[in-house]
């Protein structure tokens, strides 16, 4: 309901102390806390972030597990310092007892803050300022970048289960952290390192049981689902207490110059206390959000009801099913659903059975205090500016002033008319500059191609006019017929010691195996005598070839470095070709995701956007099938074809001018050495870091004739990222 217009702000804002009691000891923190660490997070972190640059490892891990407990010991006693404090000067609740004379009223209500505030006071250490991050630091921790050194540190002292584990913890807040997506499938590929080491170690207890409560739900196991959900909502309500604790901090001035602010008495408590309630109502927000998500959970308390109501209904226990039902339509009374699920319990169990229950208490106390919150924001919106969002999609429309509904629908409809006039614009903009772009990026791909081939015996048979597109090459000559049979050997002797495709043989079509091997694992192979090692080494050159041929020919001004390099052999299953439809690959591109309806293709993860371009360099063409071929966005309109030989190799630039396939092998073998390049270091494969350095010690730099200076990182290896780029 809206407010009246004159109420006196602090008797709406702050409950009225009633008649004052008999004095009493000012209320202190029972001594039940966990003593604050010798050390503040903040030095921890500092502390293990300089052992880290001096290559420390025993000394990172110590520092950073300090700082995380540290961080994590100074916000518990904070959260559960405020809690006690407010439990033990609370006074009564407003009309339990005679009002006092206006007068007295306000010295009343300040005699209960002092006390408030003297608790709490208590509960810091001497120096409460070292416990206190700053912004910058309460961010590094927010983003787990803790997790990052440790995951390396771990790494690098051999215990790859803790390290796989800190990675997990670290990308589940960083999605879109493309080393780190490297470094856990290479961890999932070690030795030692099991399924449950991927576990996140900053997971919120709620969401957790919020996450299996679902799980057991979707696979009708009821009761497992009951157990879990309301386990979630005890932790959700313990996380809740959390969270506002927390935003009773200082008072952030925003766009205040410090100086400058001079706001009164009540302006000031106004400014303060909106702020801390928008924080408080920010909780919804947080508490549903998951790390690495964008956008959290909708709806996500009340989610849980609709889930019980089910899931007790299934159970037989038609009372808790009411109870959920009812607690559901608290926050969405006119719920169609939930209304007819509500009249099918109460027919079946009675409608003198089913009468008297009533919603969950907690949560009629929960909705109450959360609009009380939302009318004093609303108001303080409409009155004083103070914006607030509110998180919630089934707040009443009444709790919102009528003046302040009508002003947000009249930016709601200007918002909208002028978005969708900057998207119109903006749609022909982007068509101009796209044409443009396109003629411009046409001629300077077509002026530059051509570069020579630097190899004695390698010839261009089709550049990109030939193959209807651009940035695209046909090279023939790169490999020699007893250098082709070498590497076919090599192939199928390194798979057949163990080198297949995670375990899955047929990756990418049911009716062909294909088994594969990298650079790193040739070489390593051969020094153990598995495998001809003069064969490795080919291997390893014929890579550095292939690399030094797509710089020249497509005019390159910075080098290519590897983003990933295998050996691959697809074999036709012979009883699985009958009726067969389907590609050996089908259409993709390299460095985005194809979506051929859209005709577009987005250029983020989990495509590996930083490739830009790419090789196949094939070793045979003794088989059926197989052909490679490039299409139009629609991944339908064949552009030009490949047939496979010895020898041959196909370059082209990885974007989406350069849509490609590989058409079904139907019988015998086909192999061939696919290859991608970045122009950023920061991607190059730390796998091929390796490879040089056992190049070095195998042979000697005076010998590797093709070898290219690097510098060895401080990194854990990246994963061998293979999969649905796999030519």
């Amino acid at each position: 309901m809206a407010l009246p217009a004159l109420l006196p702000l602090l008797p709406l804002l702050l409950v009225r102390a009633a008649t004052p009691p008999e004095p009493v000891p000012v209320p202190g923190p029972v001594p039940i806390d966990p003593p604050l660490p010798a050390q503040p997070p903040d030095a921890l972190f500092a502390a293990g972030a300089e052992a880290y640059t001096r290559g420390d490892w025993p000394a990172v891990v110590l520092q950073m597990e300090r700082a995380l407990r540290a961080r994590a010991a100074v916000r518990s006693r904070l959260v559960r310092c405020r809690l006690r404090c407010a439990n033990a000067t609370a006074g009564p609740a407003e009309g339990a007892e005679p009002q006092p004379d206006p007068v007295l009223r306000d010295l009343l209500f300040f005699r209960g803050l002092l006390r408030r505030a003297a608790c709490l006071r208590g509960c810091g250490p001497a120096a409460p300022s070292r416990y206190r991050l700053g912004e910058e630091l309460d961010r590094e921790f927010s983003k787990r970048s803790p997790y990052n050194y440790l995951q390396v540190a771990y790494f690098k002292m051999n215990r790859p289960a803790q390290a796989a584990a800190a990675a997990h913890t670290f990308f589940m807040a960083n999605p879109g952290h493309q080393e780190m997506r490297q470094n856990l499938e290479y961890y999932q590929a070690m030795a030692g390192v099991r399924e449950d080491d991927f576990t996140d170690l900053e997971a919120k207890p709620h969401l957790s049981e919020f996450r299996l409560g679902v799980r057991f739900y979707t696979e009708e196991q009821p009761a497992a689902a009951i157990l879990h959900l309301e386990k979630a909502l005890e932790e959700y309500f313990v996380a809740d207490a959390e969270c506002r604790a927390l935003c009773e901090g200082p008072y952030d001035y925003e766009g205040y110059n410090y100086l400058e602010y001079n706001a009164d008495l009540f302006q000031a408590i106004t400014d303060h206390y909106m702020q801390v309630l928008s924080c408080k109502q920010g909780c919804v927000t947080e508490l549903a959000s998951q790390p690495g998500r964008e956008k959290p959970l909708e709806d996500f308390l009340p989610s849980h009801f609709n889930y019980l109501q089910f899931a007790y209904y299934n159970n037989g226990n038609y009372e808790k099913a009411i109870e959920c039902a009812k607690t559901y339509l608290l926050f969405f009374p006119n719920d169609e659903v939930m209304n007819q699920n509500l009249a099918y319990y109460t027919a079946v169990l009675g409608e003198n059975l089913a009468g008297p229950i009533q919603p969950r208490e907690e949560i009629q106390a929960y909705r109450q205090r959360s609009l009380m919150e939302k009318e004093l924001l609303f108001f303080s919106y409409d009155v004083f500016g103070i914006p607030f969002v509110d998180p919630d999609t089934w707040t009443p429309e009444e709790v919102i002033p009528k003046r302040l509904r009508e002003k947000q629908k009249v930016e709601r409809e200007t918002a909208a008319r002028i978005s969708e006039e900057i998207g119109n614009l903006m749609k022909e903009i982007e068509t101009l500059v796209e044409e443009k772009a396109k003629e411009s990026a046409d001629m300077s791909k077509f002026i530059r191609e051509g570069g020579p081939l630097v190899y004695e015996g390698a010839s261009v048979t089709m550049n990109s006019k030939t193959l209807n597109g651009s940035q695209r090459v046909v090279v023939d000559g790169v490999l020699s017929a007893e250098e082709c049979r070498e590497l076919q050997r090599l192939t199928n002797a390194a798979a057949s010691a163990g080198d297949g495709y995670r375990g899955k043989t047929s990756p990418h079509t049911p009716s062909e195996t294909f088994y594969g091997v990298t650079v790193l694992k040739a070489l390593k192979l051969g020094q153990e005598g598995k495998v001809p090692l003069q064969s490795a080494y080919l291997y390893y050159n014929v890579t550095e070839k292939v690399r030094h041929m797509m710089e020249s020919y497509f005019r390159l001004e910075v080098p290519l470095h590897f983003s990933y390099s295998h050996l691959v052999c697809r074999t036709a299953i012979d009883e699985k070709q009958e009726g067969r439809s389907d590609n050996s690959h089908e259409v993709h591109v390299d460095n985005c995701i194809l979506n051929a309806e859209a005709l577009v293709c987005v250029k983020e993860p989990p495509a590996y956007t930083f490739r830009d371009y790419s090789a196949i360099l094939y070793l045979n063409g003794d088989f059926e099938g197989g052909a490679f071929y490039f299409t139009e966005l629609d991944a339908k309109t064949e552009t030009a074809e490949v047939q496979p030989q010895c020898g041959r190799a196909v370059g082209f630039s990885s974007g989406s001018e350069n849509p490609h396939g590989v058409k079904a092998v139907t019988k015998g073998q086909r192999c061939a050495i696919a290859l991608w390049f970045t122009l950023d270091p920061r991607h190059s494969e730390r796998e091929r870091v390796q490879a040089d350095d056992l190049v070095k010690m195998l042979f000697g730099t005076e010998e590797g004739d093709l070898l290219r200076e690097t510098e060895l990182e401080q990194e854990p290896p990246a994963a061998v990222t293979v999969g649905k780029d796999e030519l």
